[in-house]
């Protein structure tokens, strides 16, 4: 039985953590950093619904991507103001947390 509990619980946990790996994932994939697509990713999960973060977890890759400006700019062209105004307040919160350190 405690066994049966523990397995539960920890896909409970597993499945809590996808959807922040997921767009962890696509962010650092459309060319951000790794702290800084963590970072963003962190403050955006709970924020959006999976439907939106799945949307941001499969944008394509875009490693030529090197400036935040380009980036937002790809992200507005998913047309949904929700996802534009998360994603862009955690890039400036991030940003500004970046450089104060």
């Amino acid at each position: 039985m405690r066994a049966v509990a523990l397995f539960v619980a920890t896909l409970a946990l597993i499945s809590c953590a996808t959807p922040e790996a997921r767009l962890r994932s696509g962010l650092a994939n459309a060319g951000l950093s790794e702290p800084m697509a963590a970072c963003m990713a962190e403050r955006m999960v709970d924020r959006l619904s999976l439907i939106q973060l799945r949307r941001l977890g499969d944008m394509p890759y875009a490693r030529e991507e090197r400036s935040m400006a380009g980036f937002l700019h790809r992200i507005r062209a998913l047309r949904d103001a929700e996802i534009w105004g998360v994603t862009s307040s955690a890039a400036a919160v991030c940003g500004v947390r970046r450089l104060t350190g």
